[in-house]
């Protein structure tokens, strides 16, 4: 095993976020592979996580000759790449499979929630009313929309498929093939088919100019009444506007962990509305679950500098896509 023993690293992140992800043994652990530096400049290798400011544009790659791979302990890298990284030739690596697992989870969570039509039994419980049997409602026919086949959406849709609660699962993803969509559980559908058939919609697309408003007025009043959105992928995704409207009437359901504009300002009409769930962000890693990424970092700058392949790496391709 040949490793590179001069390798040197430069960790970037907010303050609170670089305690959470790299706490003193993983800072150690990351020491063993490769020395800390405190420029850039001076680095081989850059990790980043959550808070960083860093985009690896032109100037900035000039101003780092020895850079020659990006370890991000996070999700996308898309605010950070630019195409002058590709034109360099590093290497880049992302711990987005790593947060994709408890997005996922939180996901399948609310979706599981919709499908008991939770947020109205909660709001009808609430005066002390108990419901009797036929008050107790559940989302009609349990159909959910998947919209996006990427990592977190393939594993909701796992989830989905080995569910016992009986789901019918359509999926709409442009890059995906009628048959991929069956070898994942799922029946292909284009955008409209999947919005008047869902009682359940779930967002797993990234965020890209033909991605804005992919749940634009229109599409949101294709869905069936008492309907329920789920949105934990971004949240330029959905009309802000029209989801209020609908919302507002009592016709549709939501559970947003992410919102357009982001964080909402105080006293916007989604925090009063009984059958709106608002949560800050919190899908991705959080508390113990952040130290899985510093983990992720530690052992990619490892592989670096043993000379193996990176488990996270990033193509130009796949960058192109990322939310």
């Amino acid at each position: 095993m040949t490793v590179v023993t001069d390798l040197r690293v430069c960790v970037t992140a907010g303050r609170q976020q670089a305690a959470a992800i790299f706490p003193p043994e993983l800072r150690a652990g990351l020491a063993r592979w490769a020395t800390p530096v405190g420029s850039l400049a001076d680095a081989d290798v850059v990790v980043t996580g959550w808070g960083t400011s860093l985009v690896l544009d032109e100037e900035t790659l000039t101003a780092a000759p020895r850079l020659r791979a990006l370890v991000h302990a996070g999700g996308s890298v898309r605010r950070i790449v630019t195409p002058a990284v590709w034109e360099r030739g590093l290497a880049v690596s992302s711990a987005a499979d790593v947060n994709a697992g408890p997005v996922a989870e939180f996901a399948y969570a609310q979706i599981a929630l919709a499908a008991k039509r939770a947020l109205g039994a909660m709001a009808g419980y609430r005066p002390g009313k108990w419901p009797v049997f036929r008050e107790r409602e559940g989302a009609d026919g349990r159909t959910v929309g998947v919209v996006g086949a990427s990592r977190i959406g393939r594993r909701v849709l796992s989830r989905l498929r080995d569910a016992e609660a009986g789901y019918r699962v359509l999926l709409y993803d442009p890059y995906v093939s009628a048959a991929d969509a069956w070898r994942l559980g799922a029946e292909p559908a284009d955008i409209h088919t999947l919005c008047t058939s869902s009682s359940i919609v779930t967002l797993h697309a990234p965020e890209l100019p033909e991605t804005r408003h992919l749940l634009s007025a229109e599409r949101l009043a294709l869905l069936p009444d008492g309907a329920t959105v789920v949105n934990t992928a971004r949240g330029s995704l959905i009309d802000t506007d029209a989801l209020v409207r609908e919302c507002a009437a009592g016709r549709l359901d939501a559970f947003l962990d992410v919102t357009d504009p982001e964080p909402l300002p105080a006293g916007h009409p989604l925090f009063s509305l009984p059958n709106v769930f608002l949560t800050p962000h919190i899908a991705g890693c959080q508390g113990d679950e952040v130290r899985r990424l510093g983990v992720f970092a530690v052992d990619e700058v490892g592989r670096l500098a043993r000379g193996e392949p990176l488990v996270g790496a990033v193509q130009r391709e796949e960058w192109a896509r990322m939310a």
